[in-house]
């Protein structure tokens, strides 16, 4: 995608709908209120997982994402953003890793590593929605 179609596409999906599998997952999560938003685009989950009281650690390879987010969560400092792969990312602990509409695009040789890292980044009890 052009860096045109990917702000269009940012600006379209800046206030989605949150997914139920997305609702029903942040709901479950009593203890370790840390979520990974894995490729994050214009950060709704973000904003949805910041409503529920999350600690939000998210990345996305594009750099127009994390340009978006960072104007959009600037005054929050329980958002943390980096741009990364999901191969290079380091994962936090957490009780949430979120992937539901970018685990797609993980680069093959990557995969193995980034869901190694995904699986040992869940706490006990923690949850993958992807």
């Amino acid at each position: 995608m052009s860096t045109e179609e990917i702000i269009e596409y940012y600006a379209e999906t800046t206030n989605s709908d949150v997914r139920a599998d997305l609702l029903l997952a942040t709901s479950l999560i009593e203890i370790n209120k840390i979520a990974i938003d894995c490729g994050c685009g214009s950060g709704s989950d973000i904003a949805s997982f910041r409503k529920a009281g999350f600690i939000v650690h998210a990345f996305d390879v594009e750099d127009e994402s994390i340009k978006i987010c960072k104007e959009r969560f600037n005054d929050d400092e329980h958002v943390f953003l980096s741009q990364d792969s999901f191969g290079s990312y380091e994962y936090p602990t957490s009780g949430l890793v979120v992937a539901d509409a970018s685990l797609f695009f993980c680069p093959e040789d990557e995969f193995d590593i980034a869901w190694k890292k995904i699986s040992q980044s869940l706490c006990d009890g923690g949850i993958f929605c992807g």
